[in-house]
Order: C-alpha cells, then structure tokens, then sequence
C-alpha cells in the first residue's frame, strides 16, 4: 500500500509540475501525458479502473485541453445510455431467474452425452451471455455444471463399489475350489486382487480431466458469447462509441443489426473449434464414446439427467413475471433489429418523421427498461369483478391485497447488481477519444503511421490482432479497447484503409481473454472452483488466442468485406480526416 500510495503522489506530482509549463506544452503532448497516465494506471490497477476514468474530468480543463463541459458530456452519452438500458434489462432476467430455466430446457433437449453435455453448457453459456453479463453467465453456469458432475461421480462410485463386491465374492468362491488342488495359487491370486489400484487412479484422471474441461468450456464460451451482440460485452460498445465519436458522419455503420449480422457467425465458428479443441484435449476422440450413437444411458449419464431434471422442477412452472420479462426481451430484440436493417426501411423511418436522424439503439432500450419498472409481477386483482364476494372472509383478505403488485423490477436492486464501474469505464475512454480528436493527437500519431501503408491490410489486421489478444490478458478488456481504437483508427486514415478493417478485429481480439485466471472475472469464477491449474488454462488459452485471430481474420476478409464495404475507403472518414 505505501508502494502504492508513493506511485500515486508521484504521478499526481508530474501532472501539477506539468500545469507549470502549461503554455509552452502542444495540445498533442498535454492530451498525450493524460493518455499515458491512464494508461500507466489501468495496467497496473494503481487504483481502481473507474476511479481512473475520471481523471480526464480534472485533468484535461487543467491542461486547456478541452472545457469540464466537453469531457463530462461523453460519461452519459447515447452509446452510455444504449449500456445502461442493456443492462437493466438483463437485470430483469436475472432477478426472476429467466436465464436458469432457459439454460436447464436447452441443456435437457441436447442430452447429456459427454460431448453433446459439453456442447450444451457452451451454447446455453453463450446465448446468454449474449444478453446479460459475461460474469453473472458463468457465476449461473458453473454451479450447474458442478453438480452434474457431482452427480455423475457419485453415481461411478456406487457403480464400482457394486462392482467390486461382485467381484470379491466370485474371486472368494474360485479360491476355495482351488485352495485343494494347488495352495500356492491362492497367494497368487489373493495378491492378484490388488492391482484394481492402477485401473481406479486412471480412472480419477479421465474424471479429473472431464472436470477440466467441463469447467473450462463455460468461461470460454461466456467470453465468446459476449461478442456476437453490440451490448454483450464492454468492448463492442467502446466501438460503438468511439465511430460515433471520431467519425459523426459514419451513417450509423456500426449499430445492433450489422454488428449481430457481423459477429454472430464469428461466434458461431468460434464456438465449434472452442468445443472440438476442447473435446481433443479432456475428453479424446473416442466418437463412438462421447457421442453414443445407438448406446443406452449409462447409470452416469441418467444420474446428470435426473439432476438437471430436478433443478428444473424446482423452478417449477413458468411465471407470470417471468412470462412478463421474457415479451419484453423479445420485444426489445425484435426493435433493435428492425429499427434499422439496411435492406428495408424500419420503424424508426417509416412511423416518425425523419426517424432515422434521431432514434439510434438507445432509445429502445431505455422505453423497455422503463416499462420493467412500470409492468407488475403479479396479476392484478379486481376486487369488483371476484365471483367469491359472498364469503366474507375471501373478500376481507382480498381487500387487504394491494391492487396492484410491486413492478417486475425494483430500483434497489438495480442499484445493487448494475456494474457502475463498467459505465464510467466506458465514459472516460470516450473522453480520451474525443480529447484526442480535438487535441490533434489522433492527426499526429496518423502522420507516425504512413509506413505501414506498404504492408497489406489483412497483415495489419491479424498482427493488430494478436497483439490486443496478448495485451487483454493482462488488462480490463475494456481499458485495452479504450486504449487502442483512437490508435487503429489514425493508423487507417494515413494508409488510406477502411477504419472498421482494424478496429473490428481490434475490438473482438479485446474479448479472447483465455490464458489467465486474472484475464476477466469468468476465468476467475471457473478457477475458483479448484478443479483447474494455471498451467491448463495456459495451455488450453494459447490455441482459443489462436483459433481467435484466426475467425476474426476469416471473417473480416470474407462476409465481413461486403457488409462494411470494406475495400474502399468511405467519405466520412476522409473528411473526418481533412477536418
């Protein structure tokens, strides 16, 4: 701490020295200092990442680089808002358990084979975490996870136990029918019991290693989940923000449809290679073993049916307020989409005069989340129209009965489980990003750039890319994308490519936090549960990195060039660049 504490008065004692040669300081190396800092700070977790976000607050009209008014007006911008309302809807889905009962239906459907077991738990990981947090996902999942292999534990062991007790009571019979004719062959094989040792060690490493992987599969699958929806993850929506931000006449490019259209593929392939590489790793190859075609459940496999069969029992039926949260989800879904999906008109243009100009994702978003605060949980009840009024003492406790129930969702409890931190997070990087326009930095660092116009695009990209997915190891994913977008998109402007042909493998590379228990909070929550050492989630990391880098390159030279246009170099980034 004093360590710590030393850091922070030093670099607090540079910044106010730096206020002291103010006026013979270019804008570009004020707003540069500020960057640095922050940069220094996020890496290092000096203090907290969000109280780091506000530093541009008080340092940039300190400096003269931008007024207090322009930097806090990007901490609760539209893109901000578009994560808020997000958020506050998967909230909803949190707090009525929406998201268990969808993940124990699909994970009965697919069976639980061990491959089609593993399959399941990634899918479900990733749907989800499509909607809500990567880290409420997988702090659902892996207790699920556990007791299904719990319980098939549990099961093995009762079956071996059986099994050996057959086996004894065999082996006691043939020895006293032998024990007459030869009485050395009863040493023999009454020393010939033991070696069940080797087979049962063996058998606590194949479990051990399907526990590895069983584990594993769900923080993977939650980190590639968040990608392939614009509010899956922090990443996506600094992107969001940052086009928004450096380039205000881009037409709206990145929004929730052409992002889910982008990305959803990326992590559809992701998913298999994640899965198959997995499947080789833990569990072999044995097809005919993981899959089970044409076999019977085995006792293991109807112990994990019956405990995923139990836990959805215990939810019991669909709810009124669950049946509430789940047509608001689809509903703001369905609006997202067809607000504006490129090929036709959407509801934004076609029911409000000039729609398109003024309604952007956020605006959905926040009208659901309004409504959840508005809706009930419960019926309501109509005091008036009870066909019981004749007993009195039905209506007496009728009365009692508030008219309307309490809202699907309460403040308090968005209060509690809304991460903040993630929202000024975001905020202070749009600020960077803004300051770093106005200042001129952005121009600069472009013009330090030009050689790499020799090189061809797809190069660029997937070494930027394998240099943000060892970065994000280290730090928030978050903070990295902050950190590097503004960068990849000057470099784009002065090798005249389209910025998205780097910033949307930058921003998906952010999310490939694979190799580290520390790399983002689902990798911690699977650690925790003992089952894996950092040498496997080491291992196991380095190949996803790869597999990774290797989806986003395909994607963004093959689908990815058509929808963005991608081989040409658009007008709102040429005088965004002139400007």
């Amino acid at each position: 701490p004093f360590i710590r504490a030393t850091n922070v008065f030093l670099i607090f004692k540079n910044s106010f020295l730096c206020l002291n040669v103010s006026s013979i300081m270019l804008q570009e190396a004020k707003c540069a200092y500020i960057i640095i800092i922050m940069a220094v700070y996020w890496c290092t977790e000096v203090i907290p990442l969000a109280v780091t976000s506000l530093m541009p607050v008080v340092f940039f009209p300190l400096l003269g680089v931008q007024s207090s008014k322009s930097v806090c007006l990007q901490y609760l911008n539209d893109t901000n808002m578009l994560f808020v309302g997000g958020l506050i809807v998967a909230i909803s889905v949190e707090q009525w358990n929406l998201h268990k009962r969808i993940a124990l239906r699909v994970l009965l459907i697919l069976g639980v084979k061990p491959a089609l077991l593993m399959l399941g738990f990634m899918i479900v990981t990733a749907f989800l975490s499509m909607w809500i947090s990567n880290t409420a996902t997988t702090a659902m999942m892996v207790p699920i996870v556990q007791a299904v292999l719990d319980q098939m534990d549990n099961t093995e062991y009762d079956v071996t136990v059986m099994e050996q007790g057959t086996g004894q009571t065999n082996t006691v019979i043939e020895l006293e029918e032998k024990n007459a004719s030869d009485p050395t062959s009863v040493h023999v094989i009454s020393n010939g019991q033991v070696p069940d040792e080797p087979r049962s060690s063996e058998e606590k490493k194949t479990r051990k290693r399907i526990c590895k992987g069983m584990t594993l599969c769900v923080c993977y699958a939650a980190s590639i989940g968040g990608t392939a929806t614009l509010t899956g993850t922090g990443p996506n929506m600094v992107l969001k923000g940052q086009m928004n931000q450096l380039y205000p006449n881009n037409n709206d490019i990145v929004n929730f449809a052409s992002w889910f259209g982008f990305a959803f593929p990326n992590m559809i392939l992701m998913l298999v290679l994640a899965w198959l590489w997995l499947q080789c790793s833990f569990m072999g190859l044995n097809f005919k073993k993981s899959w089970g075609c044409g076999t019977e459940r085995t006792a293991k496999e109807k112990a994990a049916y019956n405990v995923l069969k139990a836990e959805m029992k215990k939810l019991g039926p669909i709810s009124y307020a669950e049946f509430n949260v789940l047509l608001m989800f689809v509903l703001l879904v369905l609006l997202w989409f067809s607000r504006h999906p490129g090929f036709v008109k959407g509801w934004a243009t076609r029911l409000f005069p000039e729609g398109e100009k003024y309604i952007t994702d956020s605006a959905p978003a926040v009208f659901i989340a309004l409504l959840l605060f508005i809706l009930p949980a419960n019926k309501p009840k109509f005091i008036g129209w009870n066909p019981s009024m004749s007993d009195p003492e039905q209506t007496e406790e009728d009365i009692k009965k508030p008219f309307l129930s309490a809202p699907l969702l309460d403040w308090n409890v968005v209060q509690r489980k809304m991460p903040w931190s993630i929202v000024l997070l975001l905020g202070g990087g749009f600020a960077l990003a803004d300051a770093s326009a106005n200042s001129g930095l952005s121009a600069w660092l472009g013009h330090q750039m030009t050689p790499l116009g020799s090189i061809p695009p797809w190069a660029i990209a997937t070494v930027l890319s394998l240099i943000i997915a060892v970065f994000t190891e280290c730090t928030s994913n978050v903070a990295t994308a902050t950190l590097f977008l503004p960068v990849f998109s000057s470099m784009a402007a002065s090798v005249k490519i389209h910025p998205l042909y780097v910033m949307l493998p930058g921003t998906l590379s952010a999310s490939f936090a694979f190799m580290l228990p520390v790399a983002t909070p689902p990798n911690a929550i699977v650690f925790s549960y003992g089952h894996i050492r950092v040498l496997d989630m080491v291992r196991s990391g380095i190949v996803m990195n790869i597999i990774g880098v290797f989806c986003v390159t395909l994607a963004i030279n093959t689908w990815g060039r058509p929808m963005f246009e991608l081989d040409t170099f658009p007008a709102w980034a040429n005088s965004t660049t002139n400007q």
